[in-house]
């Protein structure tokens, strides 16, 4: 097994700049029932009828009067108070949304980004050999400490997930898997994939770190290599459902000492650059690439992947368990910043003569093994078949334009989604949109509930024949308000989702559930039709990630300064779902969301005395 190493407490003062605010960080707050329970009802009653809101309402309201809710509640608090413990979700959300989650993390889990394309360099192993080197570079700002941390204007954010970027791997484990972490400083390798083998690259030769050059001419003796013979593909066995790849793990590692020390070699490399024989074109394509690829010229367990194609397109895959998006878009934006614009050290132009050949890593694969990787294989196929993906590059506006507009641009993408569903289906469902919570010691996420009485109001008054542009453009206004409120209250911490699922998880074996948590409010507001994310860099060509429910959408949507880039992913199956139709709606509800706005200002402005 793997010898992880231990990381460095988030409070050594000796961490450097990276962790020079990680100590003066708050800890993630526990709301008081006062506050969440009449948020929750607000949240839930444009979801309901009116009868149904009425009984939810009864119940809640008991349960704030109740002993037990009481009593969750100081469990919560004592919890969080607890000398040692920097907050008091983390390890639940952990163990509940990754470790202890069992299906397949591609698709179901990791995420990707798409790049641009780079002009500079169209030949794949000079594309990725750039790549190497940026990556690298971050890596050692990261590892000495003198990464600047991330900050906003209330504040620093939360370094302690930058652990878990370089050198490290999800392993898997029953009940829940583990992360892996190997020190940067005797790890100087990085794992390189082509063609469904494995290689292992040190990076530093005589002292000295290979050249863009460099890495480009072993990256060439791999493809020539690999290309040259044919392997078992055993990087598909990470594409499985985890309690299946915990057996063919240990299969694997049983079934020779030398696959023990492989894994080992693999694992502990910096980050894996998959060396792709794809050529994709369309959008849907080099997406799919991305996302889940064949399943086999990958490893997916891995952190930080960066795929290159045979056409020079790349992209990059994140394993979600321990890292969120946002330090991961960060590397990526700093990447593509120096390599599109000239600013990466490339290093030397020449080769040195004694370079040693990249250290192919070979597994010892008995029949027992080539059968787990063919099933796995099959299986893997029948659920990258089972989904479909939609890509729209809307360019009636950006960033720049909504801002003109008066909007904040996510409150304004987030209600084009809306009003698209609305289009599509009738009527407002639950949507999930991820909020960060960094400002706190160990934060991650915190669900903002897009869906509102305003964001309801504003999509009938859209649907409707008889409403004037100027009833339109107040309920646009008010809706857009109302996420933006809820979403800083839950960057504060002060959302309803985490604070509920405390009190939930607070309870002891064989103890009543609250009726609160058997209510269908509960259930049908945590059941998310729309699963939606924002991350943005001018550099994307979008990213994305799939549904969470077999009867909802994955939505990921990049906002550039001058187009909107939605990845709109949902399963094929008795629900009916349409990726295609549900991407027309959205563009057809943002160009008319944009023709309002624009009307009413031109409304205005001929309104105004002419001087």
């Amino acid at each position: 097994m793997p010898s992880a190493t231990p990381l460095r407490k988030s409070s050594d003062p000796a961490a450097g700049k990276l962790f020079e605010f990680q100590a003066q960080l708050p800890k993630l707050p526990v709301p008081t029932l006062s506050e969440t329970l009449p948020k929750y009802l607000r949240t839930v009653e444009p979801l309901l009828s009116k009868e149904a809101y009425a009984q939810t309402k009864q119940v809640v309201e008991e349960f704030a009067r109740s002993s037990q809710g009481q009593e969750l509640q100081r469990r919560l608090e004592a919890r969080a108070a607890e000398p040692g413990r920097p907050n008091w979700l983390e390890e639940w959300w952990n163990d509940l949304s990754y470790m202890g989650y069992r299906d397949p993390v591609v698709p179901y889990v990791s995420y990707f980004y798409a790049y641009k394309d780079d002009k500079l360099r169209r030949k794949p192993t000079q594309r990725a050999a750039a790549i190497v080197r940026a990556a690298w570079e971050f890596r050692r700002q990261v590892g000495s400490r003198e990464l600047a941390p991330e900050t906003t204007k209330a504040g620093a954010l939360c370094s302690y997930s930058y652990n878990y970027m370089f050198n490290a791997t999800r392993i898997p484990k029953k009940p829940s898997d583990i992360e892996a972490t190997y020190d940067l400083a005797t790890n100087e390798h990085i794992a390189v994939v082509r063609n469904n083998q494995f290689y292992a690259l040190p990076l530093v030769h005589n002292g000295q770190l290979l050249s863009a050059a460099e890495i480009e001419a072993q990256l060439d003796r791999i493809v020539e290599q690999a290309d040259s013979t044919a392997a078992v593909p055993v990087g598909v066995l990470t594409s499985d459902n985890r309690d299946l790849w915990t057996d063919n793990y240990r299969l694997l590692s049983e079934a020779s000492p030398k696959n023990a020390a492989t894994l080992e070699r693999l694992q502990s490399a910096a980050f894996l650059v998959c060396l792709d024989d794809a050529r994709p074109v369309t959008r849907e394509e080099y997406h799919r690439v991305f996302w889940h690829g064949n399943g086999r010229n990958r490893w997916f367990d891995k952190s930080l992947q960066f795929i290159v194609c045979d056409n020079g397109k790349a992209g990059f895959l994140g394993e979600h368990s321990s890292m969120d998006g946002t330090p991961t878009c960060r590397l990526n934006d700093y990447i593509l910043d120096q390599t599109l614009h000239g600013k990466v050290d490339l290093g030397s132009s020449t080769v040195r003569s004694d370079l040693p050949a990249p250290e192919a890593l070979r597994f010892v694969t008995p029949p027992a093994v080539v059968r787990a990787i063919e099933q796995a294989g099959q299986r893997f196929d029948k659920v990258v078949e089972q989904h479909q993906l939609r890509v729209l590059q809307y360019e009636g506006f950006g960033k720049d334009e909504i801002k003109r507009l008066g909007f904040s641009p996510d409150g304004f993408v987030q209600m084009a989604i809306q009003l698209g569903y609305y289009k599509l289906y009738g009527k407002s469902r639950a949507t999930y949109e991820a909020a960060a919570t960094r400002a706190f010691a160990h934060g991650r996420t915190e669900t903002c509930r897009s869906v509102s009485s305003e964001s309801v109001a504003f999509c009938e008054q859209f649907e409707t024949t008889t409403a004037s542009a100027e009833a339109k453009l107040s309920a646009l206004q008010a809706a857009v308000k109302a996420h933006g409120t809820y979403a800083k209250m839950c960057s504060e911490g002060k959302g309803v989702d985490r604070h509920l699922l405390g009190l939930r998880l607070s309870l002891r074996p064989g103890e009543e559930k609250p009726k609160i948590f058997q209510d269908v409010a509960y259930t049908e507001s945590s059941h998310w039709y729309l699963s939606t994310s924002q991350l943005s860099s001018e550099h994307f060509e979008g990213w994305g990630f799939s549904e969470v429910v077999p009867d909802g959408y994955g939505v990921a949507y990049t906002i550039r300064k001058d187009a909107v880039i939605l990845h709109i992913a949902a399963m094929k199956n008795e629900f009916g779902l349409n990726s295609d139709h549900l991407a027309h709606y959205i563009k057809e509800a943002a160009t008319e969301m944009r023709a309002v706005v624009l009307a009413c200002k031109l409304k205005e402005a001929a309104a105004k005395p002419k001087l």
